[in-house]
């Protein structure tokens, strides 16, 4: 009896040390105490821009669409890199798991089901957690020299995600007179394989609802391929919309995506035809 009481208190310790180490991953490492550098930045923390105000009345159109920005493209390597997190960088994914965990308190990013997109169905911190584990059953050897079985947890594997929807909204403010977007939220895509190292498709982590987002994305810096000294961030990226990517629904009274009634090349084609209506719709609104 006191052998399989102390058997239950190892696995029970075993479980914790696990989950603690395995959320701690997330943590961004600290900064080291030299400096690194030719000076002392003094740009720790960045504004965010306001939103325009907006009116309802002032929307004379708009028009939902969604995208897949795959960072496996050069002009997205900035949303990926570097893979493992370094003090000075991390990737999107590393700021995200981030925000969702280590800082959940402070920046207060609500993460949402992957049932809908519409953010209704709330996720606890566990649970994010839990979503972005792997489990695996193993069989080992115990003391009394049975064969037992048990689940052990993975850590997560930020490389896995290699692409990002994103959710906007396309609109034209007539008291501004001009033609915007907003980004709604953003949703990491896991790439899942079996055993075999076979791809078995893609796998919805959790939406993001972007208007939250921005906070740890603007004191978060990014690679500059131009100049060092000049920082940018995450919320530089999505504002300013340095990215490449490609639609993969719009609003329809079918709610389906295009690859539902296109497929290989002529989906590829329909999201260009889409990204294109909306340049005429801009251009047709003014005379020349």
């Amino acid at each position: 009896m006191h052998i399989k009481s102390d058997m239950r208190n190892l696995f029970l310790l075993f479980f914790l040390l696990s989950f603690f180490s395995s959320s701690a991953q997330y943590c961004h490492p600290s900064k080291p105490d030299v400096l690194d550098g030719i000076f002392t930045s003094s740009h720790t923390d960045f504004n965010i821009l306001a939103y325009p105000y907006l009116r309802e009345a002032d929307v004379m159109w708009s028009k939902r669409i969604w995208r897949v920005i795959d960072m496996r493209e050069k002009i997205n390597h900035m949303l990926y890199f570097p893979v493992e997190p370094i003090p000075s960088r991390k990737s999107f994914m590393q700021m995200v798991m981030n925000a969702l965990t280590c800082n959940a308190a402070k920046y207060q990013v609500t993460p949402y089901d992957i049932v809908d997109d519409e953010f209704t169905v709330r996720l606890t911190r566990k649970q994010v957690i839990e979503n972005a584990f792997t489990r695996e059953e193993i069989s080992f050897e115990n003391e009394m020299g049975e064969i037992v079985n048990k689940m052990v947890e993975n850590p997560f594997d930020f490389s896995s995600v290699k692409r990002l929807r994103v959710k906007e909204d396309w609109f034209f403010d007539r008291q501004r007179s001009v033609f915007d977007v907003r980004i709604l939220g953003v949703c990491p895509v896991l790439e899942k394989f079996d055993e075999m190292g076979e791809y078995k498709g893609e796998q919805p982590l959790v939406w993001l609802y972007f208007p939250e987002l921005r906070m740890p994305m603007s004191i978060t810096p990014i690679f500059n391929p131009n100049n060092d000294a000049a920082t940018i961030t995450y919320d530089h990226l999505f504002m300013k919309r340095i990215f490449s990517s490609y639609v993969f629904k719009e609003s329809n009274v079918y709610d389906r995506k295009i690859n539902t009634y296109k497929q290989n090349l002529d989906l590829l084609l329909e999201g260009k035809r889409i990204e294109e209506e909306l340049f005429n719709y801009e251009q047709d609104l003014w005379e020349y």
